[in-house]
């Protein structure tokens, strides 16, 4: 079989297309192609790891600035022709989406091509692009249960979210092999890969002060914020500090609690790692899907919230004490036990494989 892949912008797109991917390969005969954006982070990840890879000029709507948005027009009719051309060379049995504005022109060439269309949605609240394709899609994988409600699609399976497949069958660490006792809780902080100015600010009181002698602390800061925050912070000697992590899902398995913003790869690697979590959600993303995303546990009494509006020293400090009261860490530990491991990637291939031999069925019997 041969697949397009495509998904841009942010790692919550991008990595969990990388996880299909990796089923893909799987199959030696299968061939495929991953098509993204000239400027944004899947421009150089992409081509780095060895995956074909084409490059097309688009970038996304703008809220307030039309004439950008006029010249974005153009863009988008120029990469849909792009688009055309890319199925005529390729022949594609199957596109497979996973968000961002730049699956727009591929999809749209897809279906102008009769070529089978899919889509993952990994947030709570579908995103505009998803939501626009889901009428054309042949099938829409969600990564939560009651994910359906904006999509226009029939033909709607939940799958979760692929990230979580490679979290479900990675190891932990013993926390002596990170330099924290394996007698003591341990509490991660993380705040996506660039980090989170707005948070990071907030969480300085916090780390300056607390200190337990049951518990230790990691900190990742994200690259974009260690160096300043390193340098300017005197902290317990039972906190530690480090710009980032390369095998989260790893490290959150050998964790205690993790506090952390709420996008989707976030809690599909919570879930599957069963750790209980303070979920603080960016306000700045689209639809504030991540408060949405976040909330899902929070009703589930797997996980607590703190509005980042609400973030200070003594709310962090009033979350961690609750969700480490006895009663309150059993209640949550239990019910994310009770969470299904769902092999997404797996299910994902495995559903797409079987409506392409359908299809390739049906197409036999025309010419018969």
């Amino acid at each position: 079989m041969r697949f397009i892949l495509t998904a841009g912008g942010t790692g919550g797109h991008i990595y969990p297309a990388l996880s299909v991917l990796d089923e893909i390969k799987k199959n030696k005969g299968n061939k495929y192609l991953y098509i993204g954006t000239k400027n944004r982070m899947e421009n150089d990840l992409i081509p780095s790891m060895g995956i074909p890879y084409r490059g097309i000029d688009i970038y996304g709507l703008s809220k307030t600035d039309m004439i950008r948005n006029i010249k974005n027009v153009g863009c988008i009719i120029k990469s849909y022709d792009e688009c055309l051309k890319i199925m005529d060379e390729f022949k594609p049995d199957a596109v497979i989406a996973f968000g961002g504005y730049v699956t727009l022109p591929v999809c749209l060439a897809a279906k102008k091509r009769g070529v089978k269309v899919f889509l993952h949605e990994q947030n709570m609240l579908p995103g505009k692009t998803n939501i626009y394709l889901s009428k054309l899609a042949d099938a829409v994988f969600v990564s939560f249960e009651d994910d359906s409600k904006k999509l226009k699609c029939k033909n709607i399976i939940y799958t979760g979210n692929p990230v979580a497949q490679r979290a479900i069958e990675c190891k932990k660490y013993d926390k002596t092999e990170l330099g924290f006792d394996k007698n003591k809780k341990l509490i991660v902080i993380v705040m996506g890969s660039l980090g989170s100015t707005s948070v990071n600010e907030k969480l300085l009181d916090f780390l300056r002060t607390y200190e337990r002698e049951d518990s230790e602390i990691l900190f990742i800061t994200g690259k974009k914020s260690y160096s300043e925050l390193n340098n300017n912070l005197i902290v317990p000697k039972s906190t530690k500090i480090v710009p980032f992590f390369d095998n989260l899902p790893r490290l959150l398995k050998s964790a205690d609690l993790v506090i952390s913003r709420a996008g989707a790869s976030t809690i599909a690697e919570i879930m599957a790692t069963r750790i209980p979590s303070i979920l603080i959600p960016s306000p700045y993303v689209a639809n504030n899907h991540q408060y949405y995303n976040a909330l899902d546990l929070v009703t589930k009494n797997m996980s607590l919230l703190i509005e980042e509006k609400d973030l200070d020293k003594n709310t962090l400090v009033d979350a961690i004490d609750e969700m480490f009261d006895e009663k309150t860490f059993e209640t949550v530990k239990k019910n994310l036990s009770q969470v299904k491991d769902i092999s997404s990637s797996t299910m994902i291939v495995e559903e797409i494989n079987k409506m392409l031999k359908d299809k390739n069925e049906k197409k036999g019997k025309k010419k018969i």
